[in-house]
């Protein structure tokens, strides 16, 4: 069979193998018997983002649920790391949400959430592969004695808004002025929601879902709209949010882009002064920018480095007792208040520093110099390991030769797409850019669609 879990769940066009309508209902009863079995867990989670493929999908997986003996707990849209916090505040449950993230609304793709809120491991996915594998034995599936219903969770949104709310002081937005990007996505509700009650003046952009507008040119991905109106407001700060609202992308006062190194870097900053930084460390990924690393060094911060993934963080957390942790691409974790990446939490942290330090994000942002850093994605016919690729390994090594220590080579491919990753970061943006063409150029010749 097929590997399905890529980096962060199982991705792909909807209504397409693997997204259709028969593997979701192998899925839920996956996961349904696996967690039936190895934690006693009787009932799943099941949450969705805006796609129109998301009904689809949600009852494909309640029936697989239902057919395993489970019962199922509709959550409705909300953002993926509501299902994630339900999942923790409940008991016997594990949680399977229905999104594909930043992706555009033809693709979909399934996340799951073990009992203790968290994304799987890499062991766990392989187990409940090979459920799936055997699903013509009818592994799993129970007796007609033992099947499981589907029902509500009464109010799904307004526990997790709650929560949220509660994570910072209650007028800790007053006096701002905020603009928010929910990427007609599953922030659409729970993003103004939880911002207008903390006393922001509030600017909403994109929060209109019709089922094939996530993610098209708004949310964290395609920044434009927000840019600009922080500077038609004059707003403090813009907030963009993905599709499944996983992840944060900022605007400072003046229009600039914060991305997700940054935001770590501050928020490293912030926790350290608050002396809440558990084990004085920080976690990222090897996608990081240079600026990071040397940014936390002057901070006398640790810094460990995970594979990419949100999950690989949270595990290296995990291990080095660290509560701050992220990418670039905006997934910020917090293990002090969430099991998850969660971009509307990570909203409200960089605005606690803000206030709490009485500066504008532009001046927190500047405890942090960016490389110039250049990154190209490739489609790919195949995925061979690329120290097989001679030309591949020559063109690599020389641009490394050439940058010396003034910057890094890092290829990899994707986890979730036919893709291969080209980042480049050097001395300045035309030598950066001409290198990681180079490269790039090199990987397409090889092995490029």
């Amino acid at each position: 069979m097929q590997k399905l879990f890529g980096t962060d769940g199982i991705r792909g066009e909807a209504n397409q193998p693997p997204i259709t309508g028969q593997t979701a209902f192998e899925i839920g009863r996956a996961v349904a018997g696996y967690f039936s079995s190895q934690h006693g867990c009787d009932r799943i989670i099941v949450g969705k983002d805006t796609r129109i493929s998301g009904d689809m999908l949600e009852h494909a997986v309640a029936a697989g649920v239902c057919a395993a003996g489970s019962d199922v707990l509709l959550a409705g849209v909300v953002p993926t790391p509501a299902v994630a916090y339900l999942v923790e505040q409940s008991e016997k449950s594990a949680g399977i949400v229905i999104s594909a993230s930043h992706n555009p609304w033809y693709d979909n793709g399934i996340k799951v959430f073990g009992n203790e809120g968290r994304k799987l491991s890499e062991a766990v996915e392989s187990e409940i592969e090979a459920l799936i594998a055997r699903s013509a034995e009818q592994t799993g599936q129970a007796g007609g004695r033992q099947i499981g219903r589907v029902g509500p969770i009464p109010d799904a949104a307004g526990t997790y808004i709650d929560f949220l709310c509660k994570s910072v002081s209650a007028d800790l937005l007053e006096g701002l002025s905020v603009v928010i990007d929910c990427a007609h996505g599953a922030a659409s509700a729970v993003a103004p929601a939880v911002f207008q009650r903390l006393g922001a003046a509030l600017t909403v952009l994109n929060a209109e879902p019709d089922g094939r507008n996530i993610n098209a040119d708004c949310g964290s991905e395609h920044t434009n709209e927000l840019i600009q109106a922080v500077r038609n407001t004059g707003a403090h700060i813009g907030l963009a949010f993905d599709g499944d609202a996983d992840r944060l992308i900022a605007v400072d006062e003046k229009g600039q882009v914060v991305a997700g190194d940054q935001l770590i870097a501050i928020c490293a900053a912030h926790y350290k002064r608050e002396d809440r930084l558990e084990n004085n460390c920080v976690v990222t990924t090897v996608m990081s920018n240079i600026g990071l690393k040397r940014a936390l060094e002057k901070l006398d911060i640790t810094h460990a480095v995970s594979g990419v993934g949100d999950r690989y963080v949270m595990e290296k957390m995990v291990a080095a007792g660290a509560v701050v942790g992220g990418e670039n691409s905006g997934h910020l974790i917090f293990k002090d208040c969430h099991t998850t990446g969660d971009g509307i939490l990570s909203a409200l942290k960089i605005l606690e520093a803000m206030q709490v330090q009485g500066a504008p994000l532009s001046q927190l942002a500047s405890i942090m110099e960016v490389f110039p850093q250049e990154l190209l994605a490739v489609y790919v016919k195949q995925k061979p390991d690329l120290e097989n690729l001679p030309e591949v390994s020559r063109v690599i090594a020389d641009v490394e030769a050439r940058l010396g220590g003034r910057g890094r080579v890092l290829v990899r491919y994707s986890g979730t797409q036919p893709v291969c990753r080209v980042m480049v970061e050097g001395p300045d943006q035309k030598v950066t850019a001409d290198y990681c063409r180079k490269i790039a150029e090199a990987v397409s010749a090889c092995i490029g669609v």
